[in-house]
């Protein structure tokens, strides 16, 4: 059976998305895999290929709200850009626990890449109506509030809140729907 009721089917429209590390490992708990998911967002924003309206990272996913004129296309070379880079990254740090599961999570059709970042699918969900939206923007903002992280969401650093509430945030988002 395929994933047909996961497709992004109107690809301009907004989308809650939510992009899932495999075997749900923390790998956001090093603060230079979370800054390449945040590089990744910034360039697609500078070079026009992507609206951000919200986002949150993690310690083992991401959901964020996103548009774009072909934003399947721009889903499926941010998650190959950033699985490289992530995947550099842990390498680097020399994290051997967390190598040997993305290791073992590898797909076997992927023969040019040694690990698996990603669990495949986005479970794109189109934004249809301003209620729906300003549901997701609060569900992403207190998806830190909900894990007992943080008591207030603009505490925590990787994410839209801040912006929401008037403050400098990591990135820039658009905040008129």
């Amino acid at each position: 059976m395929g994933r047909s009721r996961y497709r992004i089917l109107e690809p301009s429209q907004a989308h809650f998305l939510t992009f899932t590390v495999v075997s749900w490992t923390p790998v956001f708990c090093y603060p230079e895999c979370a800054e390449v998911v945040l590089d990744s967002l910034r360039f697609l924003q500078e070079e026009g290929r992507l609206v951000l309206y919200a986002y949150v990272i993690m310690e083992n996913h991401i959901h964020l709200i996103a548009s774009a004129e072909k934003l399947a296309k721009e889903v499926k070379e941010f998650k190959s850009w950033t699985a490289r880079e992530i995947a550099a990254r842990i390498e680097a740090r020399g994290a051997e626990a967390f190598l040997g599961i993305l290791r073992a999570e590898k797909e076997p059709r992927r023969r040019l890449s040694k690990y698996q970042i990603w669990q495949p699918d986005s479970h794109p969900k189109s934004i249809e109506s301003l209620s729906f939206m300003q549901q997701k923007v609060e569900y992403i903002h207190n998806n830190p509030v909900r894990r007992g992280y943080v008591a207030d969401p603009v505490h925590w650093r990787c994410s839209s809140a801040r912006n929401y509430f008037g403050l400098e945030g990591l990135i820039p988002v658009t905040l008129e729907w």
